[in-house]
């Protein structure tokens, strides 16, 4: 039935959503290695306008521990500086007057663990999202059953279809965990 057709279509559309938007948070949480997603979040005041810094500078992993960040502009390399050293990263910036260069410093065991457990914590928010999205649609099925759109064979199936549908998320965000974790553990 075209409507059962419809709320699975949005449901898995949903949950790549859910799977898409926990892989950004992955990847704007530290590891010991450089990466230019980990300056993602942070925005500056640029005259006046809080701008996200990829759009005022081109930022670079040259090394493995090491990013550059080269602005468009040399009179906001200040205001760059500023906003890196006051945000959470916990990095130190040092300029030649062209270049922002952060050293990656190594992460502690006790670092490691602590970020393990954010990165878990954000796995859960992306699996509780589409164990949301499951919800959401079984409800319409049962709306649909109650209604007499569609019988009660009907409905199982389509119920089937989206817990499957939910493991394979599910599942994907667990590989996505399991890969962080282990980037996060590496030494």
């Amino acid at each position: 039935m075209a409507a059962i057709e419809d709320f699975l279509a949005d449901a898995t559309r949903r949950m790549d959503k859910s799977i898409e938007a926990t892989h950004n948070e992955f990847n704007s949480i530290r590891t010991g290695r450089a990466s230019p997603a980990l300056l993602d979040r942070i925005s500056i005041d640029y005259y006046g306008t809080p701008t996200p810094l990829k759009s005022l500078a081109s930022i670079s992993a040259s090394e493995a521990r090491l990013l550059t960040v080269q602005p468009f502009d040399p009179g906001a390399m200040k205001a760059i500086e500023r906003a890196i050293q006051e945000s959470d990263l916990g990095l130190t910036p040092s300029n030649d007057g062209k270049v922002i260069r952060l050293p990656i410093p190594q992460l502690t065991e006790e670092r490691r663990k602590e970020l393990v457990k954010v990165v878990r914590r954000v796995a859960e928010d992306g699996k509780v999202a589409i164990r949301n999205v499951r919800r959401d649609v079984l409800q319409h099925l049962r709306e649909l059953v109650t209604n007499g759109e569609v019988g009660d064979d009907e409905e199982r199936r389509a119920e089937t279809q989206v817990q499957k549908v939910t493991d394979e998320h599910t599942k994907a965000i667990d590989d996505l965990l399991k890969v962080k974790e282990a980037e996060i553990m590496e030494v």
